[in-house]
């Protein structure tokens, strides 16, 4: 695959195009080094300045979607402008603002057609939860079994327009199937960089003959540039057996070097129920995530103030955690917005669940657990601590 600086033969390479296309030198080496394709206004700049279009840059880059396909059918001599700038060309349907608080607002519309009118690089982080292409009903109506290609292909068209409006710096997540995940992931990854392909354990109902019985979800992690500039995840207590409190992994003699706050978080989660209780399911006609899940996700990539995208609002889940967390967000959905708007007018009960889910997190042991490991005499990090002050006061005898 061609390099950016390959394709448009600047010489001196990164600096040179840095000061021709005004980007910052920083950026145009991410292009260059890891083979990327810019987005939004940094394409806009490369493009006009070279006088090419941005399907003859994507070609030329290894990518093959619907509109590099056209293109290099039908050879177009003239793209228009807001293609350059990977927004469509097609009439927007209507949007309507449906509510706002005073930390976000939301929409009901294609969110496709709200993405072409969001800015590049105007949101911090983006988390996507689309419908899985599984024949379910929505009351919105919309084709959920749609042919594998087509699914495909919209999916590529949010997700490179989710790219676009991601700051430099800001990450996206994508809550998906492992089967579309992984062409998902292969298309963005090149615009952005992968960071993890994070599989979360939740059991289907059924096994499926002539099949591995699928036993998680996928939920991808790019950022764009680099690296991304938030990246703060809880970190949890240390597994013990539920019954006798004893150890379920062997830490040997890397017990005093354990971190008070707990465990590094892994890429695979085993904690992260589905939502079937009545008391926290919010909608009766499909699946909604756990408060629980987006809570990670948010409090991983983001901070105080940032900025939250979610194009299919569902149940609301998204907006309600970042009205809790204190970001601003934006959101859109498809279908019926009332259940949305019911949970962000009473966020009181919303509020009490996150904090029983956070009161565990940070620590090595939960209280509980402390407290039977001292009572039946297992170690502790203050245990560990006592037991060496011992050793030291007899060395020094």
């Amino acid at each position: 695959m061609d390099t950016l600086c390959g394709i448009l033969n600047a010489e001196g390479g990164a600096k040179a195009l840095s000061k021709r296309v005004h980007i910052p030198y920083e950026r145009i080496r991410y292009y260059e080094e890891f083979q990327k394709i810019p987005l939004g206004d940094d394409l806009v700049k490369i493009c006009e300045s070279f006088s090419i279009p941005t399907e003859y840059l994507k070609a030329r880059m290894g990518v093959f979607d619907r509109q590099t396909s056209k293109y290099l059918k039908e050879m177009l001599p003239k793209i228009r402008t807001n293609s350059t700038s990977g927004k469509k060309t097609e009439q927007s349907k209507p949007l309507r603002l449906e509510f706002k608080t005073r930390l976000g607002k939301l929409y009901r519309g294609d969110c496709i057609s709200l993405l072409n009118k969001m800015e590049s690089e105007s949101v911090d982080l983006v988390f996507a939860d689309p419908p899985f292409n599984l024949d379910k009903f929505y009351a919105s109506k919309m084709n959920d079994n749609l042919r594998a290609d087509e699914y495909l292909e919209w999916c590529k068209e949010w997700a490179l327009e989710c790219a676009r409006v991601l700051k430099y710096g800001g990450s996206l997540f994508i809550w998906n199937l492992p089967k579309w995940n992984l062409v998902i992931g292969n298309y963005l990854s090149h615009f952005l960089t992968f960071r993890h392909l994070i599989a979360v354990d939740i059991k289907y109902r059924l096994p499926i003959a002539g099949r591995l019985y699928p036993s998680h979800y996928s939920l991808l992690y790019f950022c764009k540039g680099e690296k991304p500039k938030t990246f703060h995840p809880d970190r949890l207590p240390m597994e013990v057996c539920p019954e006798c409190v004893t150890d379920l992994k062997d830490y040997g003699g890397y017990k005093d070097r354990m971190n008070p706050k707990g465990i590094n978080l892994t890429d695979v989660w085993y904690d992260i129920p589905p939502v079937r209780h009545a008391k926290y399911k919010k909608r009766k006609e499909a699946n909604e995530l756990s408060i629980k899940l987006l809570d990670r996700v948010l409090e991983m990539a983001s901070n105080d103030g940032d900025v939250v995208f979610d194009p299919f609002g569902g149940s609301g889940t998204t907006y309600v955690m970042a009205e809790l967390k204190r970001r601003k967000w934006v959101g859109i959905e498809l279908g019926p917005t009332d259940v949305i708007k019911k949970r962000l007018e009473d966020l009181e009960s919303e509020k009490d669940h996150l904090v029983k889910i956070r009161k565990n997190y940070n620590q090595l042991f939960t209280a509980p657990t402390l407290k039977a490991r001292n009572r039946v005499g297992l170690w502790t990090l203050e245990s560990l601590k006592a037991e060496k002050k011992r050793e030291e006061s007899l060395k020094l005898l």
